[in-house]
C-alpha cells in the first residue's frame, strides 16, 4: 500500500500560515483583551509625538505632497494614503519613547505593526475584528523574530523585525494569497534597515524614523511581491543570523506558537524613556522607601548603579535636549530626585537645563555586573547606592521591572497616562470617545469611521 509522503513545514511557512489562516475565532479573549490594551495606550502616545514641530514639519511635507487616502495622521486631524500615513505615525509613536514594547521580543512590536495595519484597515475600510486579529497576529510574528534572534548590540530594533510583521499584516488585510506569504516574509526581512543604537547616545532624532520604515517599507514589501519580485530563499534566518543578530534560533520562533502567545507578556510605560531606565527607576523608587526620610539631591555624594548589559549601555550623564535625556540612567535618575516636575515634563528642555538636575546626574556612574546580564531577560535586575554626604549609604534594588506581567501597573496608573496625553490634545469628552471606541474595536464594522471626529 502505497503511503503519503509527508510534507516538511519549516518555521517561515509555519510563521506565515499562522497569520494567513488563523482566524478572529481562535484567539484568546486574553490576547484580543491585551491587544485592545495597547492599541489605547498607543495612540495618545502617537498623537502626542505628532504635535512637536518636526512632525508637524514633515507630517505638513507628506500630506501636501502625497496622494490622498482615509488613513489618519494621528493627531493631525488629517487624513492621508496609507502608506504616508504608516511612516507618519510609526514615527510619531516612537518620538516620545512612551510606546508599548516586550523584553522577549527585544523591542516593540506594537509600534512596528499598529501603524501599518490601522493604515490599511482604515483605507479598505474593514472591520475592528479583523484589524485587531491582524494587529495581534503580525505582532506575535515580530516578537517570535526578535526572539530568536541574538541581536547585535550597536543594533536597534526599530525598522528590523517590524518590517516583516507590517509587511504581513497588510497582506492579510489586502487578501493577499496564503501561497504567497512566505515568499514576502522572505523579502521583507531582505528590506530592514541598518539601524543602530549610537543615534540614542547622541540624542539623533534619525532613529524615530527606523519605526516609520517598519510601516512603510512592510507595506511596499506586499507591493513587491503583488508586482512579481521575489525574495530569497529564507531572508528571515540570513538577515537575522548574519547582518543584524550574530545567531537566529528558528526552533525558538515557533515554540508554542499558538499557545504561547509573547504579546501577553509585554510591558507599557508609565515614564517616557528606554525601557532599560525603567529598571533603574525602580531600584531608585526601592532606596527612597527606604531610607528613613526623605533624601535631599543636595546632600547626595555620588549614586552607584550596577545594570545589566541593555540598561548599563545607556550612561550619558549629560544628554544635550529632551530626545537625550530618553537614553540616560543618570538623568531619569536626577530628574526624578530632584523632582518637581512630572510625565513628559520631567524629561523635556526645561529639565535638561535644571542645574539641580545637571549637577546631581554628573555623580550618577553606571556600570555593567556580568551576572545580572547572564540572568537577562527573564531578570532585570539593577541595584543602586546612594552615598550621603554624611557617609550614609541607601540602596535600592529593582529585580523585576514595573509593568512587566508578573509586576503589572495598576489600571488608575494607565488611565491617568492615557488621559494626561489624551485630553490636550482632544478634550475629556472626545478623548473618553475614543477610549471608549479602541476598547469596543470589535464591534466597529468600518474603522475609517471609527469615531466621529479625525483625531
Amino acid at each position: 500500500m502505497a503511503t503519503t509522503p509527508t510534507v516538511q513545514v519549516d518555521y517561515l511557512d509555519q510563521l506565515a500560515r499562522f497569520v494567513g489562516e488563523t482566524r478572529y475565532e481562535d484567539i484568546p479573549e486574553a490576547v484580543l483583551a491585551r491587544t485592545r490594551d495597547i492599541l489605547v495606550d498607543t495612540f495618545p502616545v502617537i498623537a502626542s509625538g505628532m504635535r512637536t514641530s518636526e512632525l508637524v514639519a514633515l507630517s505638513d511635507k507628506q500630506v501636501k505632497s502625497g496622494s490622498p487616502g482615509r488613513s489618519w495622521v494621528i493627531g493631525r486631524g488629517v487624513t492621508t494614503n496609507r502608506f504616508d500615513a504608516a511612516m507618519l505615525n510609526g514615527i510619531a509613536g516612537a518620538w516620545l519613547d512612551y510606546d508599548e514594547g516586550n523584553f522577549l521580543a527585544n523591542g516593540h512590536p506594537g509600534m512596528q505593526v499598529i501603524p501599518a495595519a490601522f493604515a490599511v484597515a482604515q483605507e479598505r475600510g474593514l472591520s475592528g475584528k479583523e484589524l485587531l486579529a491582524t494587529i495581534a497576529l503580525a505582532y506575535e510574528v515580530v516578537a517570535r523574530i526578535g526572539w530568536a534572534t541574538k541581536v547585535k548590540l550597536i543594533i536597534n530594533p526599530h525598522g528590523t523585525f517590524g518590517v516583516v510583521g507590517a509587511a504581513l499584516a497588510t497582506a492579510r488585510l489586502t487578501g493577499m494569497p496564503a501561497s504567497d506569504l512566505r515568499q514576502l516574509a522572505s523579502l521583507a526581512a531582505s528590506s530592514c534597515m541598518a539601524t543602530n543604537r549610537h543615534t540614542m547616545l547622541d540624542g539623533a532624532t534619525v532613529r524615530n524614523w527606523y519605526a516609520g520604515h517598519s510601516g512603510f517599507m512592510g507595506q511596499m514589501a506586499a507591493r513587491l511581491v503583488e508586482s512579481g519580485f521575489s525574495g530569497p530563499a529564507d531572508g528571515v534566518n540570513t538577515t537575522f543570523s548574519l547582518v543584524l543578530g550574530d545567531g537566529f534560533s528558528k526552533d525558538t520562533a515557533v515554540a508554542g506558537l499558538g499557545e504561547r502567545w509573547l504579546l501577553t507578556e509585554g510591558y507599557l510605560k508609565l515614564y517616557p524613556t528606554a525601557r532599560y531606565a525603567h529598571s533603574c527607576i525602580d531600584a531608585l523608587f526601592d532606596a527612597q522607601a527606604k531610607a528613613p526620610r526623605r533624601i535631599d539631591p543636595d546632600d547626595v555624594d555620588r549614586i552607584d548603579v550596577r545594570a545589566y548589559r541593555l540598561a548599563a549601555y545607556l550612561t550619558t550623564q549629560r544628554p544635550k535636549d529632551w530626545f537625550g535625556t530618553r537614553f540616560s540612567l543618570p538623568f531619569a535618575v536626577a530628574t526624578l530626585m530632584v523632582g518637581g516636575r512630572n510625565g513628559l515634563d520631567a524629561f523635556g528642555d526645561a529639565a535638561v537645563a535644571d542645574p539641580r538636575i545637571v549637577a546631581l546626574a554628573a555623580r550618577v556612574t553606571v556600570a555593567e555586573e556580568p551576572d545580572f546580564t547572564a540572568r537577562y531577560p527573564e531578570e532585570q535586575r539593577v541595584t543602586l547606592a546612594i552615598h550621603l554626604h554624611d557617609g550614609t549609604v541607601v540602596t535600592g534594588e529593582c529585580v523585576i521591572t514595573s509593568g512587566e506581567p508578573g509586576r503589572p501597573h495598576a489600571a488608575e496608573d494607565l488611565e491617568r497616562k492615557y488621559r494626561d496625553l489624551a485630553e490636550p490634545l482632544w478634550g475629556a469628552d472626545r478623548a473618553a470617545q475614543l477610549r471608549e471606541a479602541l476598547m469596543h474595536l470589535d464591534d466597529c464594522p468600518d474603522v475609517s469611521a471609527l469615531v466621529d471626529f479625525c483625531p
